[in-house]
């Protein structure tokens, strides 16, 4: 009987330290196969200034000084902890950096790449001589040449839009673009076309009733696809008691697909507030969750047996 154990996150961000807790998972949680869901780069340079006889950087609302080699090393691991990319400059060239979109765009480019090629190296050094399986997708914030920089790699699977094999019993289609956000990211798609690449992957399975789906967005109308109502200025929209007023925000594309073939599960993240499950269907669909500004890595470890899950457990660490 075949054994198989997924251990299955989504939305790191670009944390450095979310990123090292994931791979190495697969001792934690005795996983097999790793699956990243999407939405893996971060969003934001940090600049870190030249001040002559120290440097200086400003995150998450404080300053910070570094007046060694040593402390400046350390200052720029807790910029990549929270998710961004610390770049070393001085204020004056900052400030002008800040008035060229285009400069700025190619340094965060830049910086970003370098990271996810940093991690791809950690995984395959870390988890090819234990033999773990390890499946990176993009999101929907993630740009086009995250794809193409972990199509690079020989060992991290990127699978998007493509049919994996899991085992010799179970397939896992991945599509990692979402519906239409108030943020116009890089990866969001009106329904129509998020229909249209759903069913081109799906159409390849042999056995989709045997199979995982890796979609980033979740269904709609479900516990896990649940965020803040915005306003115009997107805001959130209150109640009369001053509580966030939720909406379902998910895919109708998504579900509708899951409603159509019923796979065993549907792996799902983007709403970082809608940790859970819910069932559609025969299908139990899940959402991890996300922490990834404070290092806490929310996850799920599934266990599958040939035609079924035999359990499941979230984690948090």
């Amino acid at each position: 009987m075949t054994k198989t154990r997924i251990f299955f996150v989504s939305d790191i961000h670009g944390s450095d330290r979310l990123f090292l807790k994931f791979v190495n998972a697969g001792k934690v949680y005795k996983a097999n196969i790793l699956v990243l869901g999407g939405d893996i780069t971060g969003k934001t340079v940090t600049p870190v200034l030249n001040e002559g006889n120290h440097w200086l950087a400003e995150y998450v609302g404080t300053k910070q000084e570094a007046h060694t080699e040593e402390q400046l090393a350390e200052l720029e691991r807790r910029i990549r902890d929270i998710g961004s990319y610390p770049y070393r400059t001085t204020a004056a060239e900052w400030e002008t950096l800040r008035q060229n979109a285009q400069k700025m765009d190619e340094i965060f480019t830049d910086l970003m790449t370098n990271s996810l090629r940093r991690w791809i190296q950690i995984a395959e050094e870390r988890l090819k001589p234990i033999g773990v399986k390890i499946i990176i997708n993009i999101g929907n914030d993630d740009l086009p040449i995250v794809g193409e920089t972990l199509k690079s790699s020989g060992y991290v699977i990127y699978p998007n839009e493509q049919v994996i094999s899991l085992d010799d019993k179970h397939e896992m289609p991945s599509v990692g673009y979402s519906n239409k956000t108030p943020w116009d990211c890089p990866g969001d798609i009106s329904e129509e076309e998020l229909l249209s690449k759903l069913e081109k992957t799906t159409e390849k399975l042999v056995r989709p009733e045997n199979s995982l789906f890796n979609f980033h967005c979740p269904p709609y109308d479900t516990q896990i696809d649940l965020a803040p109502r915005l306003d115009n200025d997107l805001k959130p929209v209150l109640t009369p008691g001053g509580e966030p007023e939720m909406a379902h925000v998910g895919s109708t594309s998504v579900r509708q697909v899951i409603e159509k073939f019923q796979p065993l599960a549907g792996l799902h993240g983007h709403i970082h507030e809608a940790r859970g499950f819910s069932q559609v269907g025969k299908t139990i669909c899940f959402n991890p969750g996300s922490e990834y500004t404070t290092g806490v890595l929310r996850g799920l470890v599934v266990n599958l047996s040939d035609k079924k899950i035999d359990n499941y457990v979230f984690t948090e660490g």
